[in-house]
């Protein structure tokens, strides 16, 4: 399902890929690739800028929205572990768990 915010993104892309790619990535390698591919050819910064739009919606459907963390290379991993909570180590006197 795209959102108002993909569209949004998109439209961006297509004036200015850099820009998508910030907006996305932050301040990352990701960027800077974007504006070199942007430099080097408009057209490979647009592709770039595109394939992180795209890898960004499959982690909206995945994760659901606001449930990622982006961790670079166009991955993403979820900010919440959904299995169950590991137990944590007991540290009293007794040796009880």
């Amino acid at each position: 399902m795209v959102k108002a915010s993909d569209v949004l993104l998109i439209l961006v892309a297509i004036l200015f890929p850099p820009a998508a790619a910030g907006f996305i990535t932050g301040c990352s390698c990701d960027l800077l690739i974007n504006i070199l591919l942007t430099v080097l050819g408009y057209l490979p910064g647009h592709i770039h800028a595109f394939w992180l739009i795209y890898k960004k919606m499959q982690a909206e459907e995945r994760y659901g929205h606001g449930g990622f963390v982006y961790v670079g290379n166009g991955t993403y991993e979820p900010l919440y572990d959904n299995q169950a909570p590991q137990q944590q180590p007991y540290y009293g006197a007794t040796g009880h768990q």
